[in-house]
């Protein structure tokens, strides 16, 4: 059996055929679509610092068992079990509170009220350019128009306007 498939997928030196790349392709493939179902959406959407170790891990991984630098079958194993782990963690983090806030960590209130929490700018690493742009991204004028905005867990920021008189 196993010398079947060191001849369809090639030895894992990095000195496969294009045929056997081939294969190496042929398997792979369903075996990304098979790790996204088991991680879910949110992991490839890069919602999080977590989700995207995860998807450049994998990413990693599925790169070096596809050029043979790394053995196929252990690769995927590997690959595999990442993936699991990840979705137990994040059905976890759902259950977890504390899981939770170490996991993804916690909204930051940047700004109240149109008025900027420098201390909570500066906690976040952030600029206030950086403050700016974003806000400008949600379509706002200025902080003088926010309500709120929030350094989302997910790394953006969320911006809610003050209600119009």
């Amino acid at each position: 059996m196993i010398d079947w498939l060191v001849a369809v997928i090639g030895p894992d030196d990095g000195s496969a055929s294009t045929a056997q790349l081939c294969a190496r392709a042929a398997i792979l493939l369903p075996f990304g679509i098979l790790c996204m179902r088991v991680a879910g959406r949110r992991t490839f959407s890069n919602l999080t610092p977590l989700d995207i170790f995860v998807a450049i891990v994998v990413g990693s991984n599925i790169s070096r068992a596809m050029t043979g630098k790394a053995p196929l079958l252990p690769a995927l194993a590997a690959t595999l079990i990442l993936v699991a782990l990840h979705r137990l963690l994040a059905m976890a983090t759902v259950r977890s509170n504390l899981l939770s806030r170490f996991v993804k960590g916690k909204p930051v209130v940047l700004v109240r009220d149109g008025v900027i929490d420098r201390r909570a700018l500066t906690a976040s690493h952030m600029s206030e350019d950086d403050l700016l742009e974003a806000i400008r991204m949600e379509q706002e004028s200025g902080v003088h128009r926010v309500a709120l905005a929030t350094f989302e867990r997910g790394g953006k920021v969320s911006v809610v306007p003050m209600e119009k008189s």
